[in-house]
């Protein structure tokens, strides 16, 4: 699995954040995603890559403009994983 990190400008409220989550989960097949306008990001989780033009656009025709993108594998943590 990938995580997504994107570095968002505009979000002002939890509607803004919805806009976004919306707006992913419509155009890719996310595990999960979530936004916080405090921190100006979005997370996503997501088995398959989601190239960045791509995610650029999505996330600009909502309004928003996306300042960078940082891509890394992503393990879940397992409760009984050692480490």
């Amino acid at each position: 699995m990938t995580k997504i990190t994107l570095t968002i400008d505009g979000m002002q409220c939890g509607m803004c954040e919805a806009h976004v989550n919306d707006a992913v989960r419509r155009a890719f097949s996310v595990k999960k995603v979530s936004s916080s306008h405090s921190k100006g990001e979005t997370v996503i989780l997501t088995k398959e890559d989601i190239g960045d033009d791509l995610l650029k656009k999505v996330i600009e025709n909502t309004g928003y403009r996306v300042l960078s993108i940082k891509k890394e594998p992503y393990e879940k943590k397992s409760l009984f994983s050692r480490g």
